[in-house]
């Protein structure tokens, strides 16, 4: 053989033995898994990650790998990885590989506790202003994404696109997400696929989530924040609900929660999907004793209609856990993870 083609054939082995260093490792290998059974294993978890410095420099990174095991032991059992990939995105819309190495780092960190892993595009922002943009990169992301991790274990899951609004329609989110589905089903034919419903994944977009029929590995999205009078108080970037002091805990308030939430429940037994919800929670600035009211209300109401739940978040706002401490916000983690007896 020619040195040329030697030199060929040694590069390609190095390029394909060094893309396979990159994808995630930890766990067993992808098998399918029915979306109902995924639920139910999925059950009790947090979003992390957000808007941790660890996606500049992992040298500033709150969140290291290490709490992973801190989030197993208190009970969780899986985490919604929340990732701003835009801002990862050369002119080319190629993700950088020093960003795409830290995601492999803590999604194998997450598997390695046992922890079902979502992986959310959470762009939600940005897609707002521009439909056409958002289809642009999105694509770019889950082109890159989804055969990145195409081999790793069915505990790793893909959600679409968070909180679809603004210039995100209804009638352009039916579009757009099966457009997005497709990109990631070239790759990863039957794994199960997170998709919420337009107006921010809100019960109100429910009856415009129409998921594609012959595709049975998906489940749906819903986000719960009501009322917001009480879950968005003194939220800067919510400067309709200034009011504080603002409780919840009447019976009248949680019959109100309980009938919501069982319009998703309807809504999942007539159209046999199974729902993650994959967003719930009360800002700092309420009440504590009724921030954990209502969080304990939501996360056992999902529990009896059979959703898996991620609390929106691990720390930040909405504060789950404390850094400065550092620690966990106890009365948060009881209500979440009540101690058992």
């Amino acid at each position: 053989m020619k040195l040329s083609k030697i030199l060929a054939a040694t590069g390609a082995f190095l390029f394909l033995f060094s893309a396979g260093l990159a994808a995630p490792k930890a766990g067993a290998a992808f098998v399918p898994i029915d979306p109902f059974a995924q639920t139910a294993e999925m059950g009790r978890g947090v979003n992390v990650l957000g808007y941790d410095p660890v996606w500049s420099d992992p040298a500033k990174g709150r969140f290291t790998p290490a709490m992973f095991k801190t989030i197993h032991d208190a009970g969780f059992s899986n985490v919604r990885i929340v990732l701003q990939t835009f801002a990862r995105l050369d002119a080319n819309n190629k993700l950088d590989p020093v960003w795409l190495k830290t995601l492999d780092t803590m999604v194998n960190a997450a598997l390695e506790q046992g922890l079902t892993v979502v992986l959310d595009e959470h762009d939600y922002e940005l897609c707002a202003k521009s439909a056409e943009g958002c289809r642009t990169k999105v694509k770019a992301v889950w082109g890159q994404l989804a055969p990145h991790f195409k081999d790793a274990p069915n505990k790793v899951l893909f959600e679409l696109l968070n909180e679809p609004n603004g210039a995100i329609t209804p009638q352009v989110w039916q579009v757009l997400s099966r457009e997005f589905l497709a990109v990631v089903r070239q790759t990863n034919p039957t794994r199960n696929v997170l998709i919420g419903g337009p107006y921010w994944n809100n019960l109100e977009g429910l009856p415009w989530l129409k998921l594609p029929e012959e595709d049975r590995h998906l489940i749906a999205v819903l986000h719960y924040y009501l009322p917001r009078p009480f879950t968005h108080q003194g939220a800067a970037w919510d400067p309709v609900n200034t009011d504080l002091g603002v409780t919840w805990g009447t019976e009248s308030e949680r019959q109100v929660m309980e009938e919501e939430l069982y319009v998703a429940k309807t809504w999942s037994d007539a159209n046999n999907r199974p729902i993650f919800l994959g967003e719930f929670g009360a800002y700092d600035k309420g009440p504590m004793e009724s921030r954990a009211q209502w969080t304990a209300a939501v996360a056992r109401n999902a529990e009896k209609y059979g959703f898996a739940w991620a609390y929106w978040q691990f720390d930040s706002d909405f504060l789950l856990y404390d850094f400065s401490k550092p620690g966990w916000v106890k009365p948060i983690l009881g209500a979440l993870i009540p101690p058992t007896k």
